[in-house]
């Protein structure tokens, strides 16, 4: 125990030395790039879908997905309309890290691109110890997973700089209290940006949308 401290500092400060050459070398290419974090089953890759449905004939897109196995997400996100769209299989490792998002920007030409989506593996503890280099960090939380999770789940809520709330369409019939979910967030967060959305409706995915080309355009 006396050597798990340290030996996890230092894994944590060689990550967030790679994390600032990976974001010095996002914004060298103009492009503006986001983290999307979320638990399994709440909704990365249908935001993911819903967003390149809005942008791609707008913005040039590229997607990195991270996931434990398969190409089942990028293979999802290329056919919404990516441009590019690269795999990241990270063999057992809940979280994506500054190393494997350096191994795919390898692959990309970012002068080609304004929008770089990284979708992290869908876990809510360790992708948040994890800086990628990313612009932004944003979760996505959604209803079903019930209200509680800001309060579970502190260091995932309190580290990011936008909150997207997906499948408010299910809110009718779910034991959801929004007022309380809202009040874990507030404390930990406050004023964090937030879009309520539903991939089914299309309800509130114009103001995420156009948030992420307001920040393309800066």
């Amino acid at each position: 125990m006396t050597q798990r401290i340290p030996i996890v500092e230092n894994i944590l400060s060689a990550n967030d030395r790679l994390a600032e050459e990976n974001r010095a070398r996002i914004e060298s290419a103009g492009v503006f790039s986001v983290n999307l974090m979320a638990s399994p089953g709440a909704g990365k890759t249908s935001i993911i879908e819903q967003t390149l449905s809005r942008l791609a004939d707008k913005l040039r897109v590229a997607v990195v997905d991270g996931d434990i196995a398969t190409s089942l997400d990028a293979d999802r996100a290329a056919a919404a309309g990516a441009q590019a769209s690269i795999q990241i299989n990270t063999g057992g490792e809940c979280h994506l890290d500054a190393v494997m998002l350096q191994g795919a920007l390898n692959q990309l030409d970012l002068s080609k691109f304004d929008l770089l989506i990284v979708e992290n593996v869908g876990n809510l503890v360790c992708p948040a110890d994890f800086r990628l280099g990313t612009h932004k960090s944003v979760l996505i939380a959604s209803t079903p997973e019930g209200d509680d999770k800001p309060y579970k789940y502190p260091g995932m809520y309190r580290g990011v700089d936008a909150l997207v709330v997906n499948k408010i369409d299910l809110l009718p019939y779910l034991d959801f209290k929004m007022d309380y979910f809202q009040r874990g967030v507030e404390a930990l967060n406050p004023g964090v940006v937030t879009f309520p959305v539903s991939c089914r409706t299309g309800e509130g995915l114009d103001a995420w949308t156009n948030w992420l080309a307001q920040n393309v355009k800066r």
